[in-house]
């Protein structure tokens, strides 16, 4: 890979791994505003599920941002996208109007973030990751 390929993988897993934390963040410091909006949308065993998926989005979404371990820390982050967006995200059970359209379009917004964590799952955190440095497959 080169210098531009290697800078590309670094600064889009700079912005993925802020993706996920950001938000991780703000299901802690709004846990139960987050835990009434999963009961809303049907999510079994929310109070587990909840602190999992924050510790996921904390320590996967720094992981992806240093590059340690990289493939499993994007293939578990596309793997919990995908799980959000079937769950919160489920527009096909909505009848048509703003809302629907509101909830498709971030379903498909979800499958393309998870489409950048499937590419980085696939070939790896580049040059500019721990991975790299410590002679792992980048």
């Amino acid at each position: 890979m080169n210098i531009i390929e290697n800078a590309c993988l670094l600064a889009g897993r700079l912005l993925m791994g802020i993706y996920f934390i950001l938000p991780g963040i703000s299901k802690i410091n709004d846990f139960a505003g987050t835990s009434a909006y999963m009961e809303k949308h049907d999510v079994p065993m929310v109070s587990a599920l909840l602190v999992v998926t924050i510790i996921i989005q904390l320590a996967a979404g720094g992981a992806l941002i240093v590059g340690f371990k990289g493939k499993y820390a994007a293939f578990l982050l596309a793997g919990l996208t995908l799980v959000i967006s079937i769950f919160m995200h489920n527009f096909w059970v909505m009848e048509e109007g703003l809302a629907r359209g509101h909830e498709l379009q971030n379903f498909f917004k979800n499958m393309g973030i998870m489409a950048g964590l499937l590419m980085v799952a696939g070939i790896g955190t580049g040059k500019f990751s721990l991975d790299q440095r410590k002679g792992g497959s980048a």
